[in-house]
């Protein structure tokens, strides 16, 4: 029988910004959940590769503009059942604007659910809850 410790369900975040995945973790934390963290697409391949999350939240922008849609394309390549949210301020940076609700975006975006960054956490947690099906 497995203890409380090891039912807890994982989140991957991944994000180039210390400080904005400091407070991600203490959010997640905060849900109840277990908090595993990279720092770049290229370490987010690795900790893959050492672990499954039960949900993932990738920043979109990192070493390169599309780190995120790659890191994501690879996640959803090796576990296809582990939702992704994508996490950006793209809009605000970039004025690019985007949505992953389209037949067209699904088919290129492989991400469950887009995000801007400024989440509140009550609304990240209602979009976890739902993706997870808690």
């Amino acid at each position: 029988m497995k203890t409380k410790e090891e039912q807890k369900r994982k989140i991957m975040i991944i994000d180039d910004d210390p400080d904005y995945l400091g407070q991600m973790v203490v959010i997640i934390e905060g849900l109840g959940f277990e908090a595993i963290t990279a720092e770049s697409q290229k370490e987010g391949e690795q900790l893959l590769e050492e672990t499954k999350p039960d949900l993932a939240i990738v920043d979109l922008m990192m070493e390169n503009k599309d780190s995120g849609f790659i890191l994501s394309y690879k996640l959803k390549q090796k576990y296809p059942e582990t939702p992704v949210i994508l996490a950006s301020a793209v809009t605000a940076e970039t004025g690019l604007n985007f949505n992953i609700e389209t037949t067209d975006d699904k088919t290129w975006i492989k991400a469950d659910k887009f995000l801007e960054k400024g989440i509140r956490p009550d609304q990240l947690e209602r979009e976890i809850n739902k993706l997870l099906k808690v």
